[in-house]
């Protein structure tokens, strides 16, 4: 496949996950977030990705990142872009300079909310001469109508849509050797084992 986003190529950019922005995030449930965005932290973390966090307006309802960033990545949760309130956050120059110095050309983009937070960012990061890849179901919209809108926008733009299951497989390559074998250990620990035990428990 060309244009394989792998952990030495790709930067990871979470966006605004913070505990009232979730709030706002009605189309996928709560949990699903949450758990999908831990695998793709502790993926960065625990396969060496640069990962940037930022949040908006910590002092405003958005409140402060999930305990979950702070926990799993804690360097990364110290060093967050704190923006005061610019929409955009590639406008902001804290975070596209932070996202500048991990000199990685491929990012990858999670975030809150997919119609407002991430759907700009996205679309000015491929503006800017990066290959993005936007992970639509570790954020959210209030309504799947503005879901929907915001993935065609980015589509048409040139963004790649792409699901949390699917983009770490697609960093793994290989579940047999090293890299690959503790990709799929976060993917089972945190989203598949749920499914795999419900599974075994009806039977």
């Amino acid at each position: 496949m060309k244009n394989l986003f792998t952990p030495d190529s790709t930067a990871m950019l979470l966006i605004d996950h913070q505990v009232g922005t979730i709030k706002l995030a009605r189309n996928i449930p709560r949990e699903e977030i949450v758990q999908n965005t831990r695998a793709l932290a502790r993926t960065a973390v625990e396969t060496g990705m640069p990962l940037v966090l930022t949040s908006s307006q910590e002092d405003q309802f958005q409140g402060p990142l999930l305990d979950d960033l702070k926990e799993i990545a804690p360097k990364a949760y110290d060093q967050r872009i704190k923006r005061p309130g610019i929409v955009d956050a590639w406008m902001h120059e804290d975070f596209s300079s932070a996202v500048q110095a991990t000199e990685r050309k491929q990012l990858v983009i999670a975030g809150l909310t997919n119609d407002v937070c991430v759907v700009f960012p996205a679309i000015s990061a491929f503006e800017a001469g990066y290959d993005v890849q936007v992970v639509v179901d570790a954020g959210g919209s209030p309504t799947q109508a503005a879901d929907d809108i915001a993935v065609r926008r980015m589509e048409k733009a040139g963004v790649s849509i792409t699901s949390t299951n699917q983009f770490m497989a697609e960093l793994a390559t290989n579940w047999a050797d090293e890299r690959g074998s503790k990709i799929q250990r976060i993917m089972y620990e945190e989203i598949l084992r749920p499914l795999v035990e419900r599974q075994d428990g009806g039977a």
